[in-house]
């Protein structure tokens, strides 16, 4: 919750309750950088035969910005669900989140288009209330080693 909080956090995600974010644990990883909680990365994964994929969602606490953790994290789980027979895997980062995008293209996700209006803004003010997101792909193959 004191990463969600995070001013540059919550910019991205919102305000979170401690009850969403319980339901979510389930299905997430804590990122941990020398035995502290860096962040947490959230799998849902689709194990329907005909259309398996992976789809991730990323939060760092805003200290470890910008040292290529997130890119770290991510690599290590699209490889344990190849693993695991996985081979396509998605992320959609807001559009304005160059840096998210930059990070995850830097594994080799790839822009397939934008998903308008798919998110609510967390700024009360904004107008319209929606921001859009760019939805990324890659497959196993495509996975750039770091």
């Amino acid at each position: 919750m004191a990463i969600l909080r995070e001013p540059a956090v919550r910019a991205w995600w919102g305000e979170n309750d401690a009850d969403s974010v319980r339901e979510e644990l389930h299905v997430a990883w804590a990122i941990e950088v020398e035995g502290e909680l860096a962040g947490q990365l959230l799998i849902h994964e689709e194990t329907t035969p005909d259309y398996p994929s992976v789809a991730f969602d990323i939060v760092l606490a805003t200290r470890f910005h910008g040292r290529g953790l997130g890119a770290a994290a991510l690599r290590i789980a699209v490889r344990r669900m190849i693993a695991k027979g996985h081979h396509r895997f998605t992320i959609d980062p807001t559009v304005s989140n160059v840096a998210a995008i930059r990070s995850y293209a830097s594994i080799g996700f790839r822009p397939v288009g934008i998903l308008r209006a798919s998110e609510r803004d967390p700024d009360p003010t904004a107008h319209p209330p929606w921001r859009d997101a760019l939805l990324m792909d890659l497959l196993a193959d495509e996975l750039i080693e770091g």
